[in-house]
């Protein structure tokens, strides 16, 4: 019944999303980290562009997720990539990503995380059963977090709303993923793009 989204709301939307973490790492390279602030950010290692060293390209051949915290240097923002310094197993490195390469961001101090589309990904006829939870938010253990954790709850929770969104951009409640051991997302707030496709 509706047409054909010609505009390509949510390659904007993604576009938009994509602008928030730029925005996020400036303020990080340039003041340091706030508060308790840490990020997990995945990003496919695939992705023309990318530049890590062969080890980390062999351990992690698809995705990877960095988590910057603590121990990261130099970082260097342009309007299409980032560039930072990280140690892996006590080996310093030096990545350069395209924000187009990334997958997701996530702040575990605030519950607050952003699932991106792969670029690969652009028929809107792939897989529309994809849950709400963000997938690349599982730390490939890269750097170790400093601060201790508390653990999530152990079952996983029935979506019981207590707070209905007010509008069509709600943000989607995430559990746990399976494999993050130092992530704590058992209520992450999320926003996916899916909430802005057209559901045929």
């Amino acid at each position: 019944m509706a047409g054909k989204d010609l505009i390509r709301y949510d390659l904007l939307v993604q576009d938009a999303l994509k602008g928030v973490v730029r925005k996020v790492l400036i303020d990080a390279g340039k003041d340091g980290l706030p508060g308790e602030h840490h990020f997990y950010i995945s990003f496919q290692t695939d992705f023309p562009g990318v530049r890590l060293s062969n080890r980390l390209r062999d351990k992690y051949p698809q995705e990877m997720t960095i988590v910057l915290q603590h121990q990261f240097w130099d970082m260097n923002v342009t309007e299409h990539t980032f560039e930072v310094g990280l140690s892996f197993s006590g080996v310093p490195e030096r990545l350069l990503i395209p924000f187009d390469a990334l997958t997701g961001f996530f702040d575990p101090s605030v519950q607050f995380g952003l699932k991106f589309d792969g670029q690969d990904e652009e028929e809107e006829d792939e897989i529309e059963e994809a849950p709400p939870a963000p997938q690349p938010m599982r730390p490939s253990e890269p750097v170790e977090l400093k601060q201790p954790r508390k653990a999530a709850p152990a079952a996983e929770k029935k979506p019981a709303p207590e707070k209905a969104p007010a509008s069509k951009n709600e943000e989607v409640p995430v559990s746990k993923p399976e494999e993050a051991e130092a992530n704590t997302a058992g209520t992450a707030e999320v926003v996916s793009l899916d909430a802005f496709r057209k559901k045929n």
